[in-house]
């Protein structure tokens, strides 16, 4: 059955950022699959809310509270679900952002700091994985890139440049570790977690966004999900070195910061 290709029973996950968003989406869709996952984030609470999602799924779930800008931090997850579930097939490195800032006021530390958040944590655990994963039957790691890594909009050149850097990442060490494990991305569009509050509490803005997105609405966090679940599993098995745009059909951001000509 083609379904049974979409499953992932009893192999383990890492997923970082897992406290909430598309995070918290992926962890539980992971487990729904049948994954065991480690999630990790800054919030214990929220994690631990997670966490029992996962274990309601007949899952395993571990929790690691954690400031993942740390790169050591970020390393350590890898070992750490290795040591809690005997294996370690998955790694999602969904922690990162960047907030918006007009150009002038984007310091070159703080484009620094946008690179380290989103794309060195990413290696960082990707690199720490990999033993694990070639000491079993291989694995799978899915970066979360953005739409803004290859469209232009004012105020993005901080945020657009690292998920540009992690989308290219993804690519190069595709490259350097297949055959064994597969490394891809996905370049997410708008979607409705708390990052865009400001804009879903609006209903102007948010008419706005969804007029200019060819689909027509905000994604969901399970529209990430579900990509994820395919590029992580067998079904996405013939996949490496790809960036899929889970974005509702964006050619140019869908949200004008309004920022005006220097």
């Amino acid at each position: 059955m083609i379904l049974d290709r979409f499953r992932l029973t009893d192999r383990a996950a890492v997923v970082t950022g897992a406290g909430r968003g598309i995070g918290a989406a992926v962890a539980l869709a992971l487990a729904q699959a049948g994954a065991d996952v480690l999630v990790s984030a800054r919030t214990e609470a929220q994690l631990r809310a997670v966490a029992e999602a996962i274990e309601g799924t007949g899952r395993r779930a571990e929790v690691v509270v954690a400031d993942l800008s740390d790169l050591d931090a970020a390393a350590a997850l890898a070992d750490t679900a290795a040591r809690a579930f005997g294996r370690l097939d998955v790694v999602v490195n969904n922690v990162g952002g960047t907030m918006p800032r007009p150009f002038m006021d984007t310091s070159p530390r703080f484009l620094e700091a946008a690179f380290h958040f989103n794309v060195s944590t990413a290696h960082a655990l990707t690199r720490a994985a990999v033993p694990h994963m070639l000491a079993g039957e291989g694995g799978s790691v899915v970066n979360i890139s953005s739409a803004m890594a290859r469209t232009q909009g004012r105020g993005f050149v901080a945020y657009g440049t690292a998920k540009a850097a992690l989308a290219h990442f993804t690519r190069l060490a595709a490259t350097d570790l297949a055959p064994r494990i597969r490394v891809n991305a996905i370049a997410v569009g708008s979607v409705a977690t708390s990052a865009l509050d400001v804009v879903l509490t609006d209903d102007g803005l948010r008419r706005e966004m969804e007029r200019t997105t060819p689909l027509g609405r905000i994604g969901d966090p399970e529209d990430i999900a579900a990509a994820v679940v395919y590029l992580a599993s067998p079904a996405g098995g013939y996949v490496t070195g790809k960036l899929l745009e889970v974005d509702g059909g964006l050619d140019r951001p869908n949200l004008d910061l309004g920022l005006p000509d220097l």
